[in-house]
C-alpha cells in the first residue's frame, strides 16, 4: 500500500519526460505516445519486431549496449535516451552500411518506389560516402509472375516483405534463404511465385524500404519525369470498401500504380488483394466505355449525355412498372459497389418502384 499523499503509478523516462508505464509496451511505442520519433527502417506495427535494422538502437540507463527501441519493453523506472552523440553516431553509421548495401544514387534508386533508407539518410546523415558494394544476393530470373519483381541490388535483408507474408497473408511465400551476405528472399526451391502458395496481393512491395521488391507494370512504365499524384480512391472489385491510392501521372492522364494507404488509416490497414493492387489496367483499356450509349431508331447504339441515358433508363422501368406491376422489375446490384452504393439501389427498388426483388452477388 502507497503511503498517504504519494502515487503508486509508474513511469518510463524518455528523453526526460515521463511516460505512463504500460506493461509489454516497447520503447519504441512508448516514445510515439509523447510524440518522439526513433527512427525504423525493419518494423511494421502489424508485424513482430525483428530488430533486424539496428536503426532503432537508443541509450538505457544501465545498459553496456545500446538497446533496440522495436524490441524492448519498458520497464518502472527505466531511463532512455533516444538521441545524444553516441546514439547519433551509431544512426549515422548503421545508414551508411545499409547504403552502401543498396543504389547508391537515389534518384536511380527511386525509379518506381520511394526508398525509406535514402528519406532517413536524408534526415539524419550518414557517416561517409561508403563505396556501394556488388550485391551477391541471388535473383530469381525465371519467375515469370505478371506482377511482382524482385530486384536483389537493393535489397538489405530487413525481412519485412518475407515477415509480412508470414503474420498478415498467412501464405510464407517467400522467405529469408542463404546467410551472411548472401541472405536474400527466395521462395521454396526457388520457384516462380505463381508456383507457390503466393497471392500475389504485393504486400511485399507496399512494406519494402528500398524497393527492391516493386511492381512490374510500372517498372515497364519508366519513371515520369514529374512526380506521381496519389489520389484516395475506394476499389471496385468487392463490396468490402478497401481504400486506395492512384498514382496518376497528370501530364499523360495515366494511372501508373495503385498503392494502398499507411496501415491504421483506412478499413483495410494498409492491405489490398491481388485485384486491388495490379487488376487497374481497365482504368485505360482501349475497349473500356467512358460515355453513355442509347439504341437509336436505326437499332444502333449511340454515344448520349447522362442526363439523356439516365431519363430514357427511368422510362423504360416506369413503363414496364405500369403495365406489369412493381413485381414484373427485379433490381440487381453489383458486390463491386461499396455498401453505400447498394444501399441505394435497394432503397430505389422498394421506395421507388415498390419492390423488394432487389439483389446483388455478395448478398452484404
Amino acid at each position: 500500500m502507497a503511503d498517504e499523499g504519494t502515487s503508486d503509478k509508474k513511469f518510463v523516462v524518455i528523453d526526460g519526460n515521463e511516460v505512463d508505464l504500460k506493461p509489454g509496451e516497447t520503447i519504441l511505442h512508448a516514445a510515439r505516445r509523447i510524440g518522439i520519433d526513433i527512427p525504423t527502417l525493419c518494423h511494421d506495427d502489424r508485424l513482430s519486431p525483428a530488430a533486424a535494422c539496428r536503426l532503432c538502437l537508443v541509450e538505457v540507463e544501465g545498459a553496456r549496449l545500446l538497446q533496440p527501441a522495436c524490441a524492448v519493453p519498458t520497464q518502472a523506472n527505466m531511463v532512455v535516451r533516444t538521441s545524444g552523440a553516441r546514439v547519433e553516431r551509431n544512426r549515422r553509421f548503421i545508414l551508411s552500411l545499409h547504403l552502401s548495401d543498396t543504389i547508391e544514387d537515389r534518384a536511380a534508386c527511386e525509379d518506381n518506389n520511394p526508398s525509406r533508407l535514402h528519406e532517413l539518410a536524408g534526415i539524419h546523415g550518414t557517416a561517409g560516402q561508403w563505396p556501394t558494394t556488388e550485391t551477391p544476393r541471388a535473383d530469381r530470373p525465371d519467375d515469370d509472375n505478371p506482377y511482382i519483381q524482385f530486384r536483389p541490388d537493393r535489397c538489405i535483408a530487413c525481412s519485412l516483405c518475407t515477415r509480412y507474408c508470414d503474420q498478415v497473408e498467412a501464405v510464407s511465400a517467400i522467405t529469408m534463404a542463404g546467410r551472411g551476405a548472401r541472405t536474400t528472399v527466395s521462395t521454396a526451391d526457388k520457384l516462380a511465385l505463381t508456383d507457390t502458395t503466393c497471392e500475389l496481393c504485393g504486400g511485399c512491395i507496399d512494406v519494402c524500404p528500398t524497393g527492391a521488391m516493386t511492381e512490374k507494370a510500372a517498372l515497364a512504365y519508366g519513371k515520369p519525369e514529374r512526380e506521381l499524384e496519389k489520389v484516395r480512391s475506394t476499389c471496385n472489385f468487392c463490396g468490402v470498401g478497401c481504400q486506395v491510392d492512384l498514382n496518376v501521372d497528370r501530364e499523360a492522364n495515366r494511372v501508373v500504380k495503385v498503392t494502398s494507404p499507411p496501415p491504421g488509416t483506412t478499413v483495410n490497414d494498409g492491405n489490398l488483394c491481388v485485384k486491388g493492387r495490379f487488376a487497374n489496367d481497365f482504368i485505360h483499356h482501349q475497349d473500356r466505355l467512358t460515355t453513355p450509349l442509347i439504341r437509336g431508331a436505326d437499332g444502333e447504339l449511340h454515344e448520349a449525355t447522362w442526363d439523356e441515358a439516365l431519363t430514357r433508363a427511368a422510362e423504360g422501368l416506369c413503363g414496364i412498372r405500369e403495365r406489369y406491376g412493381p413485381d414484373s422489375l427485379a433490381f440487381i446490384s453489383s458486390s463491386r459497389c461499396t455498401v453505400e452504393e447498394n444501399y441505394l439501389v435497394q432503397k430505389m427498388a422498394r421506395a421507388a418502384f415498390g419492390t423488394h426483388n432487389v439483389h446483388q452477388c455478395a448478398a452484404t
